[in-house]
């Protein structure tokens, strides 16, 4: 496919590869082949970027070699070979060598961009401890400002005050530090970030001992997350000399402390491990976190800028190769996932709680459709009573037929009231719903089969009436179960249950993280086995309002879209601030092959679906409509209620604050990028 669309630069990805080569001890000839090769593959496999090990060309372990000019030498030939070898190439490569300036030798990161050195940047930290002696061989290049140096008749910069800026590719900003560069307090990376640095390199030669590959892992995650970068890492491995060491060959690739590619350590093979790297979430995260850039402001830090074209093909289709999960809410793992549904219920039961000790209320009301988010919020109020040392019976649950309340929902609000053992009724609203259709003339009164918005919400109405009625007789609280899918939809009424209560447990837990709470909840009997039945019950009946009568009932996701669709563009467009392009983009490669990627182990074979781009297209454009355009004012109005996700929350009063007269023009026009 050749449409921008389908290309991972229009979207703001670049494909970085971290290589661990197969090298020979103190051969650059040998070395330098391997090097090529590898580059060589990642050129073929789409890659922008391809990082090398520390002093990949010479070996590391070679001690006094390092002073012999035989080496010495035979390096820079090698160099020379590689620039000659990478005029055919389109990727940026970073390797290791040894060179020499002014009688002195540094361990360096060479930049080779077709043919040209960009930079040289020097170690500025020479680990002189324990099994290293690089003090013996090497100079520090910390001091070094401005410099330059000459490499294979080229004079470049020189220093580790130069970031490699891409002039066709926005927010593209390189650094490179060498192995212990990282390990100190202060890396220059960090400097380097703050001074718009996104992509941060590491060429290492890490030996391997017992337990340091955790801490290794845990380093570069923790230090990408705090730069809010991405941190490439390549550390040495097969054939470097084992006289006093040995060497795992880990590569990695981390992203805002998200791991996105990893190597086999121990391998006898080359490895090349690669990933499309979020330049644009980079770049977006930083402008949000305003911290970041108070700190950039505070450190001024100063830096040469290496300008350079990357010259990535626009027009084709190379794939995606990073995770993108279908439910960016709820994780793959299933440990990960019990973890989260821990969490977010925990969250939820000490916001309840919290509220009804602060407000000195000791009960709650709260009404049971026999659907998902009413009895993920009835869950939820038994958690809380129980942490308040109050009886289930302070919860008075109350379901509330009308006109379209089909047996099977309403038999399982009373299933799951009485497992639960809190204050059950039910009252039918059919006969108020009437007589408010007849007072105001509505055509329904008189029998016509008119099923508008208005008999809807006179249904809706009349339950939330109620409710808050019942809560006044009894001193209580009404609970809110609409959730942060449907606030994001517009798909509830305003100053109704599902928009207005008291206290929402419910209001920042999406759809789709709500279904495997419940899950949660069944698959370890958490309220009793009585519960099981019922919670898997609901979890299988279609999400409808039951608000209009006849033989086939309402299909909320036929109307504003299937939720697993609808949580994703939630997800992008809220949570980043992506483009409909980009976030179409991201749902494409995650939707169109069931059959391919992770589904969370909860999903059951038969719900395993795909949706083409056409689809994506189609409900991505109904979110936009209904996000935008026609549904904020609810949400401008919306109770209390505890942010649950890292995915944010839509209170105005926390993650998200928007006028209620804005247009989605912008938005809106932005789905013409998409074929």
């Amino acid at each position: 496919m050749t449409h921008p669309f389908f290309s991972l630069q229009s979207h703001g990805f670049i494909r970085a590869a971290v290589a661990c080569p197969v090298v020979r001890v103190a051969d650059p000839a040998f070395n330098v082949g391997r090097t090529i090769e590898m580059a060589r593959e990642a050129h073929g496999r789409g890659a922008s970027l391809v990082l090398f090990p520390e002093l990949g060309l010479s070996a590391y372990a070679i001690d006094d070699l390092l002073h012999q000019e035989a080496l010495l030498s035979a390096v820079e030939a090698a160099l020379a070979e590689l620039l000659a070898a990478s005029r055919d190439l389109h990727p940026l490569i970073v390797v290791g060598a040894p060179l020499r300036r002014l009688g002195r030798l540094y361990n360096c990161a060479v930049a080779i961009l077709r043919g040209r050195v960009l930079a040289v940047t020097p170690k500025s930290y020479l680990p002189n401890y324990r099994e290293f002696y690089e003090g013996r061989h090497f100079a520090s290049g910390a001091s070094l400002v401005g410099a330059e140096i000459s490499v294979a008749g080229q004079t470049v910069p020189f220093g580790a005050d130069v970031l490699l800026a891409a002039s066709d590719f926005p927010g593209l900003v390189i650094h490179t530090e060498i192995c212990e560069d990282v390990w100190v307090p202060i890396p220059p990376s960090s400097r380097a970030a703050l001074a718009g640095a996104t992509v941060l390199l590491n060429l290492s030669a890490s030996n391997a001992i017992v337990g340091k590959s955790d801490y290794r892992q845990t380093l570069c995650a923790a230090h990408s997350g705090r730069c809010l970068a991405a941190y490439l890492y390549s550390a040495a491995g097969q054939g470097e000399s084992t006289t006093d060491l040995a060497w795992d060959g880990e590569a990695m690739i981390y992203e805002k402390g998200d791991l996105l590619a990893k190597a086999p350590r121990f391998s006898e093979t080359p490895q090349l491990v690669m990933a499309d790297v979020d330049v644009g979430r980079l770049i977006a995260e930083r402008m949000r976190q305003g911290t970041f850039g108070d700190c950039a402001d505070s450190e001024a830090p100063s830096f040469r800028r290496v300008t350079f074209e990357l010259a990535a093909p626009r027009d084709v289709d190379l794939g995606l190769m990073r995770d993108t999960p279908r439910f960016p809410f709820v994780p793959n793992d299933e440990a990960r996932l019990a973890e989260l549904c821990f969490e977010a219920f925990n969250i939820q039961a000490h916001g309840l709680a919290q509220r009804l000790r602060a407000a000195g209320m000791r009960k709650v009301v709260i009404g049971v459709s026999g659907g998902l988010d009413s009895t993920q919020a009835l869950l939820v109020a038994v958690t809380a009573m129980e942490r308040l040392g109050l009886p289930r019976e302070n919860i008075l649950a109350f379901t509330l037929p009308a006109f379209a309340t089909t047996d099977r929902t309403k038999n399982n609000a009373w299933r799951l009231m009485r497992a639960l053992g809190v204050s059950a009724q039910e009252i039918d609203v059919s006969a108020a719903c009437r007589q408010m259709l007849e007072d105001i003339a509505h055509p329904a009164a008189r029998g016509e089969p008119v099923y508008d918005a208005t008999y809807e919400n006179v249904q809706a109405g009349a339950r939330t009436s109620l409710l808050f009625r019942l809560a006044n007789l009894n001193d209580a609280i009404v609970i809110g179960t609409g959730d942060l899918s449907e606030l994001a939809l517009g798909w509830c009424t305003y100053g109704v249950g599902d928009q207005m209560s008291h206290y929402n447990v419910n209001a920042s837990v999406p759809k789709t993280l709500i279904q495997h709470l419940i899950r949660w909840c069944a698959r370890d009997a958490r309220f009793g086995p009585e519960t099981v039945a019922v919670l898997v019950d609901i979890l299988g009946t279609e999400i409808s309002p039951e608000l209009i009568p006849g033989e086939e009932a309402q299909r909320t996701e036929a109307f504003v879209g299937p939720y697993a669709l609808q949580d994703f563009n939630l997800y992008y467009t809220t949570r980043y601030g992506f483009s409909p392009a980009k976030t179409a983009f991201l749902s494409w490669h995650a939707w169109r092959d069931a059959n391919a990627g992770e589904w969370p182990s909860v999903i059951a074979e038969g719900d395993r679906v795909a949706y083409d781009l056409a689809q994506i297209k189609h409900w991505l454009t109904v979110f936009l409509r209904r996000f935008f355009a026609t549904s904020q004012f609810k949400r401008s109005a919306l109770p209390n209620g505890p942010k649950v996700s890292s995915g944010g929350s839509l209170s105005p009063r926390g993650d998200w604050r928007a006028p209620s007269d804005s247009s989605a023009e912008a938005w809106l026009a932005g789905l013409r990028e998409i074929p």
